[in-house]
């Protein structure tokens, strides 16, 4: 289902194309209900709405500054950690948090990589290992990962696809975690959030090059 279908003029906010279609069977099924059943039909019809709900996507002011590196999902800093020789910063998305995704740098996707896996919750330690993909830009790679709950990741982007700091570059259903493995030029005097900070998609200044 295309971004505008006729529903979308008297929704006050923009959501994924995905939206549509997953709030579409308890809409039916609640309108269809709603004159036999009141209270269930208006359940379904409300459930239909916290989808749409779940699935906005707002627009972001993603700084212009040069150098800066923003953060991949909105929610709370969860793990700053050396990986190797490289530093990685992930971002937990609670389930009233926004679900898009953005490019942290400008650059070009080589590689989009899925790799199934447990289905930890997305705050736990052990949720490296859960299903993830993995966007690759060469200089740094996000990867998203599934909570207990999401299984839909949908990445929007694919090898060759040139992106912006800040364009959108998938989203995921249901809570979840947002990675980046910074660059390597970027060490632990660059950044500018630590654990438990919260972050704004595309608009919060994670770190910063010399």
């Amino acid at each position: 289902m295309g971004r505008n279908p006729p529903l979308s003029a008297v929704l006050p906010f923009d959501v994924v194309d995905e939206a549509w279609r997953l709030a579409l069977a308890p809409a039916l099924l609640g309108a269809a209900t709603l004159p036999l059943l009141p209270p269930v039909g208006v359940g379904l019809l409300a459930l239909a709405l916290g989808v749409l709900w779940f699935h906005r996507d707002p627009d972001r002011s993603t700084p212009d500054a040069e150098g800066v590196v923003v953060a991949p999902a909105d929610g709370t800093v969860s793990v700053v950690r050396e990986e190797g020789e490289r530093l990685r910063v992930g971002v937990f998305m609670n389930v009233t948090d926004v679900h898009v995704n953005r490019a942290p740098l400008a650059g070009e996707v080589r590689e989009v990589r899925h790799r199934p896996g447990a289905n930890r919750p997305a705050f736990d330690k052990e949720s490296d290992r859960n299903e993830q993909v993995a966007i690759d830009f060469g200089e740094y790679e996000l990867l998203v990962i599934a909570g207990w709950f999401a299984r839909r990741i949908h990445p929007a982007v694919e090898p060759g696809d040139a992106v912006d700091r800040g364009e959108r570059v998938g989203h995921v259903s249901f809570g979840s975690r947002a990675d980046v493995i910074l660059p390597a030029d970027i060490d632990e005097g660059d950044l500018l959030v630590s654990e438990g900070d919260a972050v704004r998609a595309g608009e919060t200044i994670v770190a910063e090059r010399d």
